[in-house]
């Protein structure tokens, strides 16, 4: 399928295909024709990054009467950030239509230039429900010529209480219209406004299409409910190059986090209901040209913001549902990009966890937190990288370099390397020479001895072209599989295949590619895991 197969009008079709877009997503390919066609009303389940303001935004385009100065489309948001969004997102697609115009109007700015360019001939309005009601009220606005209707975060409108304010609208507005409503989740109460405001709705869901995205890659901590800004701090310093929001569950908890983090030096600030239209707009800006590496928000307060690079999605508190988790995650591998979705749990929310798997088919992986050693060397490999693909402008440090030689040259390169590196990782070295211990919670025993044994039993089948290696720590070390394959890729210092590992109580066992085994059983026996001299011996077994 296309977008000309679609019915789009050629100016439209223009404009996408400057802007890279190449095929319809789901939601697009969905409701496009739909609202190209017979008015109906339309109710559609899509996540953040679907593809959806397009999916409303170009029929609408389309749908305009051009020699008709008076607002036709009407699109309401919840947030002032959404509402400036799809606007400028619309005049991106409508760039080479002839006579549209589009305006966005909220709170925090000035009415009368909102009303003036009403009065100018607006043919789309993009508004938040307050100043809406505000304009109507005055006789600012009139909405008898209003076609199409689109409800964009309806759960997120009903979180907020616009509930009321969306019914005094929409009764404004001509009973011959399409009214869709867009939701990223669909509880009860969303549908109870379906059967209100709706008639024989057209039901559009691309919940379970969209759900997995084969680009984010999932994983989870456990550690006790004390711990968990300390394993944020761990997470933050493991990704020098970490661009993401971390999301929290109250406005005290963001609050804190982000003061907690600036406070230790991270590149952060908060997002959230209590700050003024001008702090939000300052953090937002500075989140969006990467001056703010972490952005600590509440799930409504980072609705609107639009961000297609973030590497990682942090939920410093667990969500509910699984709608919300999804629509979370979904903010950090757009546009084809890889991302992280990162959950930080104590033990109450393993089942949290687990229901999540189930319920939308991710497979959330259990990790353990990365050690000092790990973390100081993915900086000092990152300093590395910064320094490998510098290119110095030799003429600007021309007239300091007689004077740099001159106070170094005593030190031979080596020297000069080891300075160099302990210069940039010093802080780091400092702090995890002396930082708490983080407990992380190891997994529940549920294994009956009788299965257990079974269980091992099992194991006693190797894979072709496998050797199997046993190794003197397990679960009482605290030792899981993730953290057993960095361990070996750290001793070795590079990627070693590894095959299956089964973790017991006081040992692990694990499957290493032929011709790798003696290489990889040397470099542990090297190291110490939590200060316990490891012992790796080669397992007989039977093979496969």
């Amino acid at each position: 399928m296309t977008f000309e197969e679609l019915g789009l009008a050629k100016p439209l079709l223009k404009a996408i295909e400057k802007m890279g877009f190449q095929t319809p997503t789901p939601i697009q390919e969905a409701v496009i024709p739909l609202l190209l066609g017979e008015r109906k009303d339309i109710m559609a389940l899509a996540q953040t990054g679907s593809g959806k303001t397009a999916a409303f935004g170009l029929p609408i385009i389309q749908n305009i009467t051009s020699d008709l100065k008076r607002p036709q489309a009407l699109i309401i948001a919840p947030t002032r950030e959404l509402c400036m969004q799809i606007t400028r997102d619309m005049a991106s697609y409508a760039i080479h239509m002839d006579d549209f115009s589009i305006v966005a109007v909220y709170g925090g700015a000035s009415i009368e230039e909102q009303i003036q360019h009403i009065r100018r001939g607006a043919q789309v309005v993009v508004a938040t429900p307050g100043r809406l009601l505000d304009l109507i009220r005055r006789g600012a606005i009139a909405l008898n010529e209003i076609k199409d209707v689109v409800l964009d975060e309806a759960d997120e409108m009903l979180n907020m209480g616009f509930i009321d304010d969306i019914e005094e609208i929409l009764s404004h507005i001509p009973e011959e219209r399409h009214l869709l409503l867009f939701s990223a989740t669909m509880p009860q109460e969303i549908r109870s406004i379906v059967r209100k405001f709706m008639q024989e709705p057209t039901e559009v869901s691309v919940g379970n299409k969209q759900r997995i995205n084969r680009n984010i890659q999932h994983i989870y901590y456990v550690v006790s409910a004390n711990d968990r800004y300390l394993a944020l701090k761990r997470i933050a310093d493991y990704y020098p190059n970490i661009y993401g929001i971390i999301f929290c569950k109250t406005r005290r908890s963001t609050q804190e986090v982000a003061e907690q983090l600036i406070a230790d030096g991270y590149s952060a600030d908060a997002l959230h209901g209590e700050l003024s239209q001008a702090q939000r707009d300052n953090v937002m800006g500075r989140f969006r040209n990467g001056t703010i590496q972490l952005l600590v928000a509440t799930d409504v307060a980072a609705r609107g913001l639009d961000v297609d690079n973030l590497s990682h999605v942090i939920h410093f508190g667990l969500t509910a549902d699984v709608e919300s988790y999804t629509h979370r995650s979904g903010r950090t591998a757009r546009a084809g990009k890889k991302g992280i979705s990162i959950a930080i749990c104590h033990a109450r929310e393993r089942g949290q966890i687990r229901r999540i798997e189930k319920e939308s088919g991710i497979t959330i992986e259990r990790a353990m937190l990365p050690t000092a050693e790990m973390i100081c060397e993915k900086q000092l490999l990152q300093l590395v990288h910064r320094m490998e693909h510098t290119v110095p402008d030799l003429d600007a440090i021309a007239p300091y370099m007689d004077s740099v030689v001159n106070r170094l040259s005593w030190l031979d390169s080596d020297e000069l390397i080891q300075r160099l590196i302990y210069l940039e990782i010093q802080r780091m070295l400092d702090y995890y020479k002396n930082a708490a211990v983080v407990e992380e919670i190891p997994e529940a025993e549920k294994k009956s001895s009788k299965k257990r044994k079974a269980s091992r039993e099992e194991e006693e089948r190797t894979s072709e072209g496998m050797d199997l290696l046993q190794i003197n720590v397990g679960k009482r070390n605290k030792l899981y599989p993730n953290k057993l394959i960095e361990m070996i890729e750290y001793c070795t210092g590079r990627k070693v295949p590894v095959g299956k590992i089964t973790i017991f109580d006081r040992n692990a066992t694990f499957e290493v590619a032929r011709g790798e085994s003696e290489e990889v059983q040397e470099a542990l026996n090297a190291f110490q895991y939590h200060k316990q001299p490891l012992r790796v011996t080669r397992h007989k077994r039977k093979r496969r």
